[in-house]
């Protein structure tokens, strides 16, 4: 009976609940809890599995290039980072909210470590993620272009509730990625959220969009429902180095 009970279990896909049966198989001591306690259990299990699943596949989806999660994130070292702030926006409520975030600040400082932190909370809190290095997002919208795949390709990075892009403004826009970008993010105003990182402060991104029409298109839709991270002094990676050479 037990043996056709898993049978079946598996046979719908309930994994979580044919671990859990099994476990209260080989405990004697779930015989003192009551029917309904036992169940609870197994459904939790079932649940608890399910949840777990779709974290995995929303983590894969997001392509995130480290394991990088708010928990872990540096508060000591003084970079002007404000951990009240921090700890508001690892809530998420600013996603649900339809608002943006944009960290600025000097290379090493740990802006991208912080934005995908970010976005794995968001995934955490069951929101969709999709990261980006800006260069590697004009590529492919451009590759899109010329296969015919670009009205895809823009379709599916609308749909994430969180679209981050790092190191924004490495090299000043050219009027295709201009126009490119003033795409996505027409598509995301207002319904979706977006986290973009950057070594040059928001003043000076109207000088790498260039041209001034587009570039107050594309601000306007960035930079007035966004929370700002301004960090500042000695680079982590370079502090690191020190440390590491220190212990050698």
């Amino acid at each position: 009976m037990n043996t056709q009970t898993t049978d079946m279990l598996y046979s719908m896909r309930l994994h979580g609940m044919v671990t859990a049966f099994q476990e209260q198989l080989q405990l004697p001591s779930m015989g003192d809890l009551s029917f309904e306690d036992r169940f609870a259990m197994i459904v939790q299990k079932e649940w608890t599995h399910r949840e777990n699943r779709r974290l995995a596949l929303r983590l894969r989806a997001a392509k995130l290039r480290r394991q990088a999660s708010i928990e872990d994130v540096d508060f000591r070292h003084p970079r002007g980072l404000d951990r009240s702030l921090a700890l508001s926006l690892a809530t998420c409520e600013w996603i649900r909210n339809r608002h943006n975030v944009i960290i600025t600040g000097p290379t090493g400082i740990g802006k991208s470590f912080l934005a995908e932190a970010f976005a794995h909370k968001a995934c955490r809190e069951g929101f969709t993620a999709l990261y980006y290095r800006c260069p590697r997002l004009f590529r492919e919208l451009a590759i899109a272009r010329g296969d015919g795949s670009y009205l895809k390709l823009l379709a599916r990075i609308a749909k994430v509730d969180l679209l981050v892009i790092d190191d924004w403004g490495l090299s000043a826009l050219n009027d295709a990625e201009r126009r490119d970008f003033l795409e996505v993010m027409e598509d995301r105003q207002g319904l979706k959220s977006t986290l973009m990182t950057s070594q040059y402060p928001v003043q000076k991104w109207y000088e790498l969009i260039g041209e001034p029409t587009l570039a107050d298109a594309i601000l306007d839709r960035i930079v007035h429902v966004a929370h700002k991270i301004t960090l500042k002094g000695e680079s982590l990676r370079r502090r690191q180095a020190k440390l590491t050479n220190a212990e050698q």
